[in-house]
């Protein structure tokens, strides 16, 4: 499939004005592009950056129809839009990534099972529509976690089980039709890949970003990973023939286990700009969000060598318990920069910004970046 470049002063439409949608946004903005935004929220971040804002739920396909037409490409921030709105879009406009690619992907079983089907490595899982059946899988596979498989991310939906008893509660508490149960692994480290791909086939691959999470949310990540020479080849490869075999245009992260005797799994993929690759920004010549703009207007892709270490650490609302922090210290830090979503609301594990920092090495940037975190919370 080809695509002729879509020349800057044209409208590109998002689905999702967040914080991915907002930083996609200036960059396109930046690029010369008009932006409108279809968000359920009136107050979001990506409306002080937008040409239009339209608010609506993501199940109003009317809406997407309209979001989409005259926009010369239309993306999204957040995978969870109902199959009837991305059409409504598609029919439009180029939705990037199409729709089927985003279907697989939005819900959890039915992307597990699609990576599985194509050869594509996973720890054991069981997906699983009964209590009974959550109580079986546990039975099989040892301590697990049950997954919601619609929804549930940074570390909701999900619940950590040992026994085929607890399996059992865990469905019925998580009160939906669909889970995956997921094996626990001997993890040495967490990785991600961020590749972008145009319509023609043409791909790029970001160097693997070394993640850590607590309770299921990204706390910090950092580039270059420390990821040896062979591990970075196949980390790269495998999140390229993802891509290449869901057929992306846009971008595609891929979060990987590499469990300790080398053996690298998928986690979970993501067909948007990454929280594990924010430092993009500071490290590579061309960051995911102007990289995401490329993709879909069909530009040259951006560079995407490590030019300099970065490292990012999560800003969550929890941190505006007492009011708003002072990030004056935080800034006092050499190296390091603030970023704001605009969100107007703070609340307990919401994602409100984040910190970046960059260093002659790995180790400083983050070092940097947790320095610049204390600062803030001490």
């Amino acid at each position: 499939m080809t695509r002729a470049p879509v020349p800057p002063g044209a409208t590109l439409g998002f689905l999702g004005g967040g914080q991915l949608g907002r930083m996609t946004a200036m960059a396109a903005r930046t690029l010369g592009y008009d932006v409108r935004v279809l968000d359920p929220e009136r107050e979001c971040p990506a409306r002080h950056v937008a040409n239009e804002t339209i608010t609506a739920p993501w199940a109003d396909a009317d809406a997407a129809r309209a979001l989409a037409t005259g926009c010369a490409a239309v993306t999204l921030e957040i995978e969870q839009i109902p199959r009837p709105s991305l059409e409504a879009a598609a029919a439009q406009a180029a939705l990037c990534p199409p729709v089927d690619a985003v279907h697989i992907v939005q819900e959890r079983a039915r992307q597990k099972e699609w990576l599985a089907a194509n050869g594509f490595p996973l720890g054991p899982f069981r997906t699983v529509r009964h209590a009974a059946t959550a109580a079986d899988a546990v039975a099989a596979l040892g301590p697990s976690i049950v997954k919601s498989a619609m929804g549930g991310y940074d570390g909701r939906g999900q619940v950590r089980v040992r026994t085929p008893d607890e399996g059992r509660a865990a469905f019925e508490r998580l009160a939906v039709p669909v889970c995956v149960v997921e094996a626990f692994l001997d993890i040495a480290t967490e990785l991600s890949v961020l590749v972008a791909r145009r319509a023609d086939g043409e791909a790029v691959a970001y160097p693997t970003s070394r993640n850590v999470h607590t309770d299921g949310v990204l706390t910090w990540a950092v580039t270059p990973s420390g990821a040896d020479e062979e591990l970075e080849r196949r980390a790269q490869a495998l999140a390229l023939g993802i891509a290449e075999r869901l057929g992306i245009v846009g971008l595609l992260a891929t979060e990987m286990f590499v469990l300790r005797d080398g053996t690298l799994l998928v986690n979970e993929l993501a067909p948007r700009p990454h929280n594990t690759f924010h430092h993009s920004e500071r490290a590579h010549p061309t960051s995911q969000f102007e990289q995401l703009v490329r993709a879909i207007c069909h530009l040259p892709l951006g560079a995407t060598a490590v030019v300099r270490p970065a490292a990012i650490h999560n800003l969550l609302g929890d941190l505006w318990a007492g009011g708003a922090p002072d990030f004056t210290r935080a800034l006092a830090v050499p190296g390091v920069r603030l970023h704001l979503y605009g969100k107007t609301e703070a609340r307990p594990g919401r994602k409100m910004g984040h910190l970046s920092a960059d260093g002659d090495t790995p180790e400083e940037a983050l070092d940097r970046v947790l320095t610049a975190y204390r600062a803030i919370t001490s």
